[in-house]
């Protein structure tokens, strides 16, 4: 027979444990809210400690997709809803964290502006769906030519293997920062396809892009060696390891060499 003396204190120390975490639960729901109302008006003056609640309902959402998609809504809400610039950038920064394809609107209207575009496409750089780098992909014709080097540069970090024949029509722009954001970028996709470009804009490159070709070969071999080409990961490198090459080139190249060598 179970002992009611024993169950019963038992079962009041659960209730008084239920109790408190729904009390404490709703204290937090309450802090949050007003944490929202404030966001609203807060610019870069304001006390920053009055967002720590949405800061700790991040960290409790995790592990709960629910709860950080709703968080993640609110969020997105008070983006499209019209915020100060310190504002924008919280946001921003938090949605880097929990940002996912029902951000990506809010963010990409962000791209085209100048104070805006790099917190927003850092944040588009960590949301794991095709939409936020179609986002990129789709605003980098629209942006100006101060912000297209951003933006190139995300879409290197996402290998975005889309847009490696736009990318290779930025090679020789005018711009020296475009054109090396464009090397770059195809150097970290990474794969048959960018190397190629590589290869093809190194045949006619004009001297102060050789570094820049070089280094972003190199890189682009050492990912598609990664990636399993090592075949193609061999013959870009064989491309810098002539005696025309500076020092440092030749010897990474090299190196490289030896590397896939070792690998079955």
């Amino acid at each position: 027979m179970i002992n009611k003396k024993i169950l019963d204190p038992t079962l009041a120390v659960g209730a008084v444990a239920m109790t408190a975490a729904k009390a404490v639960s709703e204290m937090d729901s309450a802090a949050v809210d007003k944490a929202f109302i404030t966001l609203k008006t807060y610019d870069w003056d304001a006390d920053r400690n009055a967002l720590n609640p949405i800061d700790q309902a991040i960290v409790a959402t995790h592990g709960d997709a629910a709860a950080r998609k709703a968080l993640e809504k609110r969020l997105v809400d008070a983006l499209a809803g019209g915020l100060s610039r310190s504002a924008q950038d919280y946001v921003c920064r938090k949605l880097r964290l929990v940002g996912t394809a029902q951000s990506v609107d809010a963010l990409a209207a962000l791209l085209p502006v100048e104070v805006t575009s790099h917190i927003a496409r850092y944040a588009l750089e960590r949301i794991p769906d095709e939409k936020a780098v179609a986002a990129m992909r789709d605003a980098l014709p629209k942006v100006s030519s101060k912000l297209k080097p951003g933006i190139i540069g995300s879409l290197g970090v996402r290998r975005d293997n889309k847009c490696i024949t736009v990318l290779s029509k930025f090679l020789s722009d005018t711009d020296i920062q475009i054109a090396r954001a464009a090397v770059y970028s195809l150097g970290l996709i990474g794969t048959p396809a960018a190397a190629t470009e590589l290869i093809k804009f190194g045949k006619k490159v004009p001297d102060n892009m050789k570094i820049p070709v070089a280094n972003a070969s190199l890189i682009c071999a050492e990912q598609l060696l990664a990636d399993g080409k090592k075949s193609e990961a061999v013959a870009l490198f064989n491309q810098f390891k002539g005696d025309d090459q500076p020092k440092q080139v030749k010897v990474a190249a090299t190196k490289g060499i030896l590397t896939a060598a070792a690998k079955k």
